[in-house]
């Protein structure tokens, strides 16, 4: 037998020892491990399994949902609007989807629609407090504001509207507006100017905001002249 045989056996020889230590080490760390491993490959199907299913369910949910709300608005469409907010006011209570928020926003215009001021500020009222979209829980605070201005508490009122009126909430502007309001209503005709001028000056509020802030100016007591400058 030549050496290169020779060389040829050993390296097979080698590649068998190596294979069967690989092997044992194998299945000394299964005995060791297995269990851990298959717990774990268990809790991975678990956790896909359950995600697919919450969107399966979240998917349906929407359907059903969606459903509802149109079929609330076809009673509208019939003339039916008592059976129509009754519908909504079950939909925005037991719903789990964005159209359980447009439920109470669309009650809340129905109701105030008939005249009903108290029952309007208390759907929108409800919005507020659900947990629904930061974006139309907030509206729903100023919609309350405007309908309560008049009957509501002022301090609360602004303590509800003043966060609303920080530069990064989407409703700035309206919330401002509001706030000058209510210093008017509490007599404090200087602070409601400084508020009327910020957006008065203010290039980037919406132009009817601003058109009316330049008019509440011009008619606010001379007392508060001195803001305008």
């Amino acid at each position: 037998m030549s050496s290169s045989d020779h060389d040829s056996a050993g390296d097979l020889l080698i590649q068998e020892v190596e294979e069967e230590l690989r092997r044992d080490q194998y299945h000394k760390l299964w005995k060791r491990y297995g269990n851990y491993i298959v717990a774990a490959v268990v809790a991975v199907i678990l956790v896909v399994a359950g995600y697919q299913g919450w969107q399966e369910w979240q998917g349906r949910q929407r359907q059903q949902e969606a459903a509802r709300f149109e079929a609330a608005q076809d009673l509208v469409a019939q003339g039916k609007t008592a059976e129509s907010a009754e519908a909504l006011a079950k939909l925005s209570s037991d719903g789990h989807t964005g159209f359980a928020t447009a439920a109470g926003m669309r009650r809340a215009e129905l109701l105030l629609g008939q005249g009903d001021v108290v029952g309007a500020a208390a759907a929108y009222d409800q919005v507020a407090n659900s947990s629904g979209p930061a974006l139309y829980r907030d509206l729903a605070v100023l919609k309350v504001a405007l309908l309560t201005l008049d009957s509501g508490d002022a301090a609360a009122l602004e303590s509800r509207v003043a966060p609303l009126s920080a530069v990064a909430n989407p409703w700035h502007f309206s919330a401002t507006e509001i706030l000058a309001l209510l210093a008017q209503k509490k007599g404090d005709a200087q602070k409601a100017a400084l508020l009327y001028k910020q957006l008065a000056d203010d290039l980037q509020a919406p132009a009817g905001i601003r058109a009316r802030a330049a008019e509440m100016l011009a008619v606010l007591p001379p007392a508060a002249d001195k803001a305008k400058g």
